[in-house]
């Protein structure tokens, strides 16, 4: 079970670049893929970017491109770098687990909003 909590987000124009830091905590952080979710009002919870613990990258075509996802297990913490971020970016953006059955909580999140 791993414990997460999510900095970093504010509030961007469109071309804009954030980046999101997760700090976690658990002794076995280093095993467990991870990702960056983010959940708009009214839409469901989407996975935007995943790490294996082997350092393998996915991202879904939307954002591809324009996010890189990282990780430092000696510090556990895991990063999302947006750039060129699009009004449809705006959400709340999660860390965990993503295999659901080794997750803990959800966090609290932190809030990307891009706008004019």
């Amino acid at each position: 079970q791993v414990q997460l909590v999510e900095s970093g987000g504010g509030l961007v124009h469109p071309g804009g670049s954030l980046r999101l830091s997760c700090a976690a905590s658990g002794s076995i952080f280093s095993i467990y893929d991870m990702g960056w979710y983010r959940q708009a009002p009214g839409k469901q919870r989407e996975l935007v970017a995943s790490i294996t613990s082997g350092g393998n990258r996915r991202y879904p075509d939307s954002v591809k491109g324009r996010f890189t996802i990282d990780r430092d297990n000696s510090k556990k913490m895991v990063y999302l770098q947006m750039n060129n971020l699009k009004p449809e970016d705006t959400a709340v953006y999660y860390c965990n687990v993503v295999q659901e059955w080794d997750r803990g909580p959800w966090g609290q999140g932190t809030q990307v909003t891009v706008s004019s």
